[in-house]
């Protein structure tokens, strides 16, 4: 054990100073008290490293469009550095958001879609694909999400099973409403979004039934 020859104190632990006058500490010490937290300074130190990179790319991105003039052969006049540190900065959001404590699986992952689909119409506005985009990728990452939020209900623990419920039927039911009377037609990919996203709804209720008839009635007060 460590001793401070001024404060005539005994130290446990590896100090190597006094913790009364900072001196510097004599004799044998002793294992740390406390673990050091390795595995958390690494993810740290990787978490920077590539905020460091994206960062990095933004700026590269942003230099060689507005200075040195660089464009995309088939879109002259196209500011390509803006959708691409639209999509890096807001991938490293999602990033924070995944390892926030205190947020469930079905909030991060109807989150995470509704984000990436909204870059992902900007950008086909912008690079001309909207019809690929709202005809075929936007149901069939919306049919995706909602079978992903199904599974995470049937492996919930928690009682959470209103908030997957909802997430299906926001994510799923309301889009495909909107694009019928939008366009007063069903496409065969967003008719089939809709068929999962009610058969879905049906199992939630099937599978969890009590856990959602209890949430019902405690958010409505009935």
């Amino acid at each position: 054990m460590y001793t401070c020859p001024y404060c005539k104190i005994r130290v446990g632990g590896a100090s190597e100073k006094c913790p009364l006058c900072q001196s510097r500490l004599f004799g044998d010490g002793e294992e740390p008290h406390f673990p050091t937290v390795e595995n958390l300074k690494i993810r740290s130190f990787l978490y920077r490293l590539q905020m460091f990179i994206v960062l990095c790319a933004v700026i590269v991105g942003l230099g060689l469009d507005f200075l040195f003039h660089l464009e995309i052969p088939a879109f002259p006049g196209l500011h390509w550095s803006l959708i691409l540190a639209m999509w890096l900065l807001v991938s490293e959001f999602l990033i924070v958001r995944k390892f926030r404590p205190g947020t469930g699986s079905a909030r991060k992952v109807t989150l995470m879609a509704w984000v990436i689909l909204g870059m992902l119409l900007i950008t086909a506005h912008f690079f001309n694909f909207m019809w690929l985009a709202w005809d075929w990728i936007l149901p069939i990452a919306l049919g995706g999400m909602m079978l992903a939020d199904f599974v995470l209900m049937i492996l919930d623990r928690q009682g959470n099973a209103m908030a997957y419920l909802l997430s299906g039927l926001i994510s799923g039911v309301i889009p495909c409403i909107l694009r019928f009377f939008m366009d007063d037609r069903m496409p065969i990919l967003w008719t089939i979004c809709a068929i999962i996203a009610v058969i879905l709804l049906v199992g939630a209720a099937v599978f969890k039934g009590r856990a959602v008839a209890g949430e019902l009635r405690k958010r409505f007060n009935v």
